[in-house]
């Protein structure tokens, strides 16, 4: 690679090497397994390798011109970050890892087991169906337990000197108790809120015993399926983690407002269905925070989990990697979690991933720590640099428009040179990310996201440059709505900047057409200025906060029950459900009429639970029943369309739904690996440019409308068991 990428060729030379390369990796890419993958990488790497080459010798202005030499070498560092990371990542998925499955099926052999749903300040209904589901799972009774570790009721905050925070930590605490108490698990509360998460899952730990701990974050409730799924992974001695990937029932702020939920891979799956299995294979899967099981033994050795940082996750698989253990990814999602549902809570957790991550950077050092193997030292490397994005993120941003503004020559390049260098070393990265994360990432997705997050990220990475140990950790707000269609609290910088990259793209038309000298110069990096004007411009429809009344979201099912209402008992199909209620459908209409407003019960069969009657005649499944109201009905294609809520105790109702939600989600896993297909480039562009006008116009009359009002209006998720109408009224 370094003898082809050196050769002192000729421009147009060079311009036919690189669409030959290009037309090889073509053929390389459709040659099946690790060799074909690995030769596509190493084409594109003498692509990418060429063009650092090139733009380290002859694209950097000259020191002299300090002008022009200072913002042209940090455009020239932000480029070789990207490039380095494009290694890294490239080499930590050339080879992935498909684990073969294994089943716990024996239950004398099963180990203990001890579940922890660290909680704070999530609405009660929400952890109760959590509680309800992990005690759901398939597994011996008397050999796995449930705890709620409860931060939200401290002493520290039963005690606090402000009395409305006491009352209010004793009315959850009281609340909290009450729901375990009624479903069965163990409450525990410490006596002050120390470390953060890590602290309340070690306090866990002292007070427990079981030989595996299992972590399951409040909002994310457990399959049945869960621990015969995990668990047996652990007859390997060394094992001391099993991760399975996050999957969410509800869209992110960006695939919500974008309306790209139902279509568009999720942010999450490139990590988890592909990135992860790379990590896999070099013994670097890291503890994700939840969906995981982990060794007791391994954690009493490095003091439980570690609480430096305020990712305490990733922190702890770094620890007990360092000391020989080793980890395991579990392809198989298990869990259905919550997203944050405004780009606020998202803004604010991915701040907290991000300040984390570089606090594992700079105070632990995994590229020196000892103990790691050298692909274990890339792969921590590789995910905590990952979160320094938002530099050459904004570095890309500002460097067209300095040059057009301002006419600093910061890329020194003829248009032939730009077009054999730069041309083919933008699509060989295009088609390396197509070729791998085609089916999980479409093209510009990324820069979307890097976008939106970037603006805010990187105030964040300088506190921590500047102090590591200062951050705290800060829970993600769930169940959030929105009463109306408004614009973000955090949307005005991303409308200023439109505006000042719109105006620089004005005075880019107007240079070209005055300029004649510069016309050709100006034209090539007017491309670079309109790629980013389109990103920000899609942007801006990531800030329009749709509107969204509902506390939960629902999910598909298909389930027979039973609704009694007065002394009519009728059957029905349940079709939908959320943690609030139902939706079912009738094949003939009751006799009774008009049942909208009716209170009766619904019974359905508890899937996995069974008992013998008394003859002996045979396993039967045993039976559930909720007690409902009738919220809506419609006419639908098949019969009557019912919404119902629940309007039973909070431990009733979360019972049910651990049973009809989260208790098999093969329905919900099918139509998210629908979304898993490609799309091309010439489609993610047509997108982008679609979005781009789109909001481009719209959002900028919105502000204008509002007269610059930013703030938001929101009210609290529901916690009452009555819902309105409109929480339960089914989708059309």
């Amino acid at each position: 690679m370094f003898f082809i990428i050196t050769l002192p060729l000729s421009v147009e030379v060079q311009l036919f090497l690189g669409i030959f390369v290009l037309i090889a990796m073509q053929l390389a890419k459709v040659v099946p397994g690790t060799l074909g993958r690995v030769t596509f990488l190493s084409l594109g790497g003498i692509l990418v390798g060429r063009y650092v080459y090139w733009r380290v010798t002859q694209t950097v202005p000259p020191i002299e011109s300090l002008y022009d030499f200072v913002p042209g070498v940090l455009l020239l560092i932000a480029e070789l970050f990207c490039i380095l990371m494009f290694f890294l990542s490239a080499l930590i998925v050339s080879d992935r890892y498909e684990r073969p499955r294994r089943v716990q099926r024996s239950d004398e052999d099963a180990p203990t087991v001890d579940v922890f749903i660290p909680s704070y300040n999530e609405d009660p209904s929400l952890v109760a169906c959590t509680i309800a589901a992990a005690l759901n799972m398939d597994y011996p009774k008397d050999k796995f337990r449930v705890f709620l570790l409860d931060d939200g009721a401290t002493d520290q905050k039963l005690n606090a000197p402000d009395p409305a925070a006491a009352r209010e930590a004793h009315e959850r605490g009281a609340e909290m108790k009450r729901i375990c108490k009624d479903l069965g698990a163990t409450y525990l509360a410490r006596p002050r809120n120390e470390h953060a998460k890590a602290g309340n899952l070690n306090y866990g730990l002292a007070h427990s015993e079981g030989d595996l701990v299992v972590v399951f974050d409040a909002d994310h409730a457990p399959a049945r399926e869960f621990l015969r799924e995990t668990v047996a992974y652990f007859s390997e001695p060394k094992l001391f983690l099993v991760q399975t990937p996050h999957f969410f029932l509800n869209p992110d702020p960006v695939e919500r407002n974008l309306r790209t939920f139902d279509v568009m891979p999720s942010e999450n799956d490139m990590f988890y269905g592909m990135i992860q299995k790379g990590l896999d294979k070099w013994d670097a899967t890291f503890f994700c925070g939840s969906g995981a099981v982990l060794r007791r033994t391994a954690l009493n050795e490095v003091g439980g989990f570690s609480g430096v940082s305020i990712t305490e996750d990733c922190e702890t698989a770094l620890e007990l990697h360092s000391r020989g253990w080793k980890s395991a990814y579990v392809d198989r999602p298990m869990i259905a979690g919550l997203q944050p549902e405004t780009i606020a809570s998202f803004i604010g957790q991915r701040s907290r991933w991000c300040r984390g991550m570089l606090q594992i950077l700079l105070l632990k050092s995994p590229l020196f720590k000892s103990g790691l193997n050298f692909m274990q030292r890339v792969a921590y490397l590789s995910s905590a640099l990952f979160w320094l994005f938002p530099f050459p993120r904004l570095v890309f941003l500002l460097a067209p428009m300095l040059f057009i503004l301002f006419s600093m020559k910061i890329y020194i390049a003829s248009p032939q040179e730009f077009l054999a260098y730069t041309v083919t070393y933008i699509f060989a990265v295009i088609t390396i990310q197509a070729g791998i994360y085609g089916k999980l990432r479409w093209p510009w997705i990324s820069e979307l996201y890097e976008y939106v997050q970037s603006i805010f990220l990187f105030p964040a990475i300088i506190s921590v440059l500047m102090n590591p140990r200062a951050p705290k950790f800060n829970v993600t707000n769930k169940g959030e709505t929105l009463e109306k269609e408004q614009l973000s609290v955090l949307a005005w910088p991303y409308i200023v900047l439109f505006a000042v990259m719109v105006f620089t793209t004005g005075v880019l038309f107007w240079r070209i057409e005055n300029d004649p000298g510069q016309a050709a110069l100006l034209t090539v990096v007017g491309v670079w200025q309109v790629f980013n004007l389109l990103i920000a411009g899609a942007a801006l429809g990531t800030v329009l906060e749709r509107k969204e009344v509902r506390t939960a979201p629902r999910v598909r099912i298909q389930r027979n029950a039973t609704l009694q209402l007065r002394d009519e008992m009728i059957p029905v199909t349940l079709r939908e459900a959320n943690t609030n209620g139902v939706l079912m459908q009738l094949e003939q209409p009751p006799a009774s009429g008009n049942i909208l407003g009716e209170s009766g019960e619904l019974s359905f069969a508890s899937k996995g639970s069974f008992f013998h009657d008394a003859n002996g005649d045979g396993a039967q499944a045993e039976k559930q029943s909720i007690k409902v109201r009738i919220a809506s009905q419609r006419a639908g294609n098949s019969g009557l369309l019912l919404g119902a809520g629940y309007t039973d105790s909070v431990a009733n109702c979360a019972t049910a739904s651990s049973e009809l939600v989260f208790s098999d989600l093969t329905i919900p896993r099918a139509l998210h690996n629908r979304k898993l297909a490609g799309s091309s480039v010439f489609g993610g562009t047509a997108r982008i440019l679609r979005w781009a006008v789109l909001y481009g116009l719209r959002i900028p009359i919105v502000a204008f409308l509002t007269l610059l009002r930013s703030g938001m209006r929101r009210k609290p998720a529901e916690t009452e068991q009555h819902l309105p109408q409109s929480v339960l009224t089914p989708a059309e």
